[in-house]
């Protein structure tokens, strides 16, 4: 799994063309917020119009990123604000498999809550708990698939 800091253009309502080099330093920086879990000053720039889910160049979104970083909290505020769970970055990963190979049961307790797919994307939850034989994060998708299903029946 790769978060880094290199955002390159950002993915939004204008074209690159249209943002000034300020414009794109502050975008910039709500990555670095979610890397960070500064969940307070992200939600304020998100509570006054920007996109909850900005994308970067990898494809990267504010979730993916809490997710990845274990903040949980940061997560569960994007999520209120209605950032999209089944976003798949370029590597082909959700926040969800981004939480689970980081092993945050908050995270993903949260994300689950939300909706997320546990086989969603090309690098999916599961199949990250499997590679890495992660046991307590393979047991927690499937109880959630459990629950869902009994749900449904």
């Amino acid at each position: 799994m790769d978060a880094s800091r290199d955002a390159g253009p950002i993915e939004g309502s204008q074209t690159d063309a249209d943002l000034t080099d300020a414009d794109l330093e502050l975008l910039n920086s709500m990555f670095d917020l979610a890397r960070d879990g500064a969940t307070e000053r992200l939600t304020a720039f998100v509570d006054a119009g920007l996109p909850v889910n900005l994308t970067n160049a990898k494809g990267d979104t504010l979730l993916i990123l809490a997710a990845y970083h274990r903040h949980a909290d940061t997560v569960a505020a994007l999520l209120e604000r209605g950032a999209e769970t089944e976003r798949v970055n370029d590597m082909g990963q959700t926040a969800l498999a981004a939480a689970v190979f980081r092993q945050d049961e908050t995270a993903v307790r949260a994300l689950l809550d939300a909706g997320a797919d546990p086989e969603g994307g090309r690098q999916t939850p599961v199949s990250v708990a499997a590679y890495f034989q992660l046991p307590a994060m393979a047991e927690l998708l499937r109880s959630a698939g459990n629950a869902s299903g009994a749900a449904d029946g």
